[in-house]
């Protein structure tokens, strides 16, 4: 890709970039959220066609008309926001775009579909249920169906946009032993991601992208971590995942949030748990042991089938997000695009969304005023955008993530709910929004995080709860918290 420009409503994203792929290497293609790299990446593979520039694919001069042309000509792609149609099986999504097999009637050979996908997973490791509709899937599972349909055509160019981003360890592990194997056959793969243990594992050459423009390209052989994230951010590493805004909270006076045995209908199992004023609980364990379950039981959104949530000393029957919001209990998701974001609507709408009936007057909607309490919370939080009225997809994951942290800060909660509030996020939009975290907890407002992430929970948390398979399995202070202590609980282990 050469001298490569790119603007949307007159914002230049890119600027005269340049990029070089090699067959049969892994390159890592890093940068702040914002900084260009999906856009890149969607030029690349035939999404948005650049304003100029040239594309020169095995020697010859391209100009892709289509994201099919594109895949046609060997170049797939396993993007950051999971884009799947949940209203279809597993197979159906993974053969989704190709010529489904059919009988001499012209009646879809359903057993062929879900044989041939059957292959596809299993050749990544995966024991899914071709026959499974993506909307029971978690989070997770939807991402490996992501990776599988990708797989499942003869690339010869493999962009993966976060491709780890909900996977577990041992998952992690299996998709690298995929990407080696492709790499030997010749693949040349683009390999975005935030996590530096990934980067420095699995790839040999990496170009650095900052605000739309190229930085850096080297051998990833010839850096290290600390070097990437100044390229990347323009300051150290050292300065990430460390709480600096507030001294350690010793739990005093009445909780504002409190479980007892709190089980719901699946996998919660006698939850009992207290989070004080202006404390930072982390909740960690491995995917499946039942984090998410318990943030969606307390919001409401799952039913619980026995236990009590008390808040400030006072039982409650929540039976409903509309419920929990009443009390104070804010919610931000796990996946944005799916679970937080109103997608085809604006960044003033999305943020305003919960409290839009405060600024209506004899039924018109007061603009000055909701407009002035929209951009206080724009530079409160730092959201970056063009203006009030950008659609909102057309943000960074990290700008996306803060507008919907706005909108749940609008209710003023007594309680912030956070299940992976840095997923997908790069490491300058992690340390805002650590920030944003610390400050709101500084305010006496209760926090309970959910993260994968070992060094948010870690850096971030006054204390430590872990889960394994639905229970409660240790509670650490800060200061006996290490990242082995939190595997060894998170695997099921107990300490004697």
């Amino acid at each position: 890709m050469e001298a490569i420009h790119k603007s949307f409503s007159g914002v230049q994203v890119l600027r005269n970039i340049n990029l070089e792929l090699r067959k049969g290497e892994v390159h890592a293609l890093m940068g702040e959220n914002g900084a260009g790299k999906s856009t890149l990446m969607k030029i690349m593979a035939g999404i948005y066609r650049p304003d100029s520039g040239r594309i020169i694919y095995k020697g010859e001069e391209m100009a892709w008309h289509s994201p099919l042309e594109a895949r046609g000509k060997g170049i797939s792609v396993i993007h950051q926001e999971i884009s799947l149609s949940p209203n279809l099986t597993i197979g159906e999504n993974i053969l989704m775009g190709t010529k489904f097999p059919k009988n001499k009637l012209g009646l879809v050979q359903w057993d062929e579909i879900f044989k041939k996908t059957k292959i596809v997973l299993e050749s990544i490791g995966s024991d899914l249920n071709p026959k499974l509709r993506v909307s029971e899937l978690s989070v997770a599972q939807q991402q490996i169906v992501e990776i599988a349909r990708a797989l499942s055509f003869n690339s010869e160019v493999l962009i993966m946009d976060e491709p780890t981003a909900s996977l577990t360890d041992k998952e992690i592990d299996k998709l690298f032993v995929i990407i080696n194997d492709l790499r030997e056959k010749g693949v040349a793969i683009v390999y975005i991601s935030h996590r530096m243990d990934e980067i420095f594992k699995i790839s040999d050459r990496c170009t650095i992208l900052r605000d739309g423009q190229w930085i850096s390209s080297h051998p990833i052989a010839e850096t290290n971590p600390e070097q990437l994230v100044k390229q990347m951010v323009g300051r150290d590493l050292n300065d990430l995942f460390q709480k600096k805004f507030s001294p350690l909270v010793t739990p005093q006076g009445e909780p504002v949030l409190e479980l007892i045995d709190v089980c719901d209908k699946g996998i919660v199992k006698n939850i009992s748990l207290k989070i004080y004023p202006g404390e930072i609980v982390g909740l960690a364990g491995l995917v499946g042991a039942g984090r998410t379950e318990l943030i969606r039981a307390i919001f409401g959104i799952s039913k619980m089938t026995s236990g009590v949530i008390k808040l400030n000393g006072k039982p409650v029957n929540i039976k409903s997000p509309i419920e929990a919001m009443k009390h104070g209990i804010a919610h931000v998701p796990e996946s944005r695009k799916e679970q937080g974001l109103f997608p085809n609507l604006s960044v003033k709408e999305n943020m305003i969304m919960n409290q839009m009936h405060l600024y209506r007057k004899g039924g018109v909607l007061q603009y000055a005023s909701m407009n002035a309490e929209i951009n206080k919370y724009m530079k409160d939080l730092g959201v970056r955008a063009a203006s009030i009225e950008q659609n909102v997809m057309g943000l960074s994951g990290g700008n996306q993530q803060k507008i919907v942290i706005a909108r749940w800060l609008s209710i003023g909660p007594k309680v912030l709910l956070l299940d992976e509030p840095t997923r997908g996020v790069d490491v300058g939009a992690k340390t805002e929004i650590h920030k944003i975290i610390c400050e709101l907890a500084e305010k006496g407002l209760a926090v309970l995080m959910v993260s994968s992430e070992l060094p948010e929970i870690l850096g971030v948390s006054d204390r430590i709860l872990v889960m394994h398979e639905g229970k409660l399995k240790a509670e650490l202070s800060k200061e006996e918290a290490t990242q082995e202590k939190i595997m060894y609980f998170a695997t099921g282990e107990i300490k004697k």
